[in-house]
């Protein structure tokens, strides 16, 4: 999903999944999984989570070594499973011990790369709205050299319900004295990386969730901030095409005899984008192997636009005003 983000552009960097620094020095092999980059997949952090009982300086030594190009130190994730035992947000329930552990990360982590690696930490606005820690705490991280911070904008207690709180990111940005702070919650369309920077004065965005079924929001984003204007959707035939390279990074990277699992699910993403194409997930979710997947998508395509053939292929003729699709003009007539 990384890769085929980066390929469809406007991506500055991505993270992993959630570590667990105990399975990372146990060699699990799920936690590996979600561990493994590769060239195409750079620059890649990798976002660890643990307690200060958890030997997360000793995991984050492991990512410099497979790949890191930044250690992210997770304060924000609400599921039970991690949020009341291993880490996450239960690291904003004693920000005194957090401060100790990022302290020791920093210098653990300065020490084996050198310097080349910063430590990153993301978090949210607080366990719950009576105990909104993150404006301090961020300030506090980066007193003992935490070098940016991302903060969701919503509660522990709130999971993803609710809307998130753009202008509580804002104190979070008045809070700190230089590092830059990156904005993250509700960001599904790209008007709302321009909204979320305007009303927070963050200085960069992250974008978790709204991207599993649109791929090419960062480059739409990107394009809006730069020029104004955000790129138009992709084609539906672009759309299949992702999906089809998609299919091939899941054999490629985690094998062929998963890729038509994974593809269920995802299909089911893209769709919403789609509009109405019940048959195509069908197919999809009723095949048996990737070749029935991509026979499936294949038929799904629709023929290309072409230039009526009155006009000069040397460019479009104004005088005709149209182009020509199964016979019918989509613009004006020849």
């Amino acid at each position: 999903m990384r890769i085929l983000c980066r390929e469809s552009g406007g991506v500055g960097i991505a993270y992993t999944d959630l570590l667990n620094s105990r399975a990372i020095l146990k060699g699990a092999p799920r936690t590996l999984e979600l561990a493994a980059t590769n060239g195409l997949d750079q620059p890649c952090g990798m976002q660890l989570y643990g307690t200060s009982e958890d030997p997360l300086p000793e995991a984050a030594i492991w990512a410099i070594e497979h790949g890191a190009r930044v250690i992210d130190i997770n304060m924000g994730c609400p599921v039970d499973k991690v949020a009341k035992k291993h880490g996450g947000s239960l690291l904003l329930r004693d920000c005194a011990n957090t401060m100790r552990l990022a302290e020791k990360l920093v210098k653990t982590i300065d020490r084996h790369s050198a310097g080349r690696v910063p430590l990153t930490a993301k978090m949210r606005l607080g366990w719950d709205p009576e105990h909104r820690v993150a404006p301090r705490l961020a300030r506090d991280l980066e007193s003992v050299g935490v070098a940016l911070v991302t903060v969701h904008g919503r509660y522990t207690v709130q999971f993803f319900s609710g809307k998130a709180n753009w202008d509580a990111i804002g104190e979070v940005v008045a809070a700190v004295r230089s590092i830059p702070i990156i904005g993250n919650g509700d960001v599904t369309e790209p008007q709302h990386v321009v909204e979320l920077m305007k009303a927070s004065g963050c200085h960069g965005v992250m974008i978790g969730r709204g991207a599993l079924r649109t791929p090419w929001l960062f480059k739409q984003a990107l394009a809006l901030l730069k020029t104004g204007e955000a790129l138009p959707e992709p084609s539906f035939n672009d759309k299949l095409r992702l999906v089809l390279r998609h299919l091939e990074l899941i054999e490629r990277h985690i094998g062929t005899e998963r890729a038509v699992g994974e593809m269920r699910q995802r299909i089911a993403w893209y769709g919403k984008t789609f509009g109405h194409v019940k048959p195509l997930k069908e197919a999809v979710r009723t095949a048996t192997d990737t070749q029935t997947v991509r026979d499936a998508i294949h038929e799904w395509m629709r023929p290309e636009y072409e230039l009526c053939p009155r006009v000069e292929r040397t460019g479009y003729n104004a005088e005709l005003q149209g182009f020509k699709h199964d016979g019918v003009w989509a613009e004006g007539q020849c």
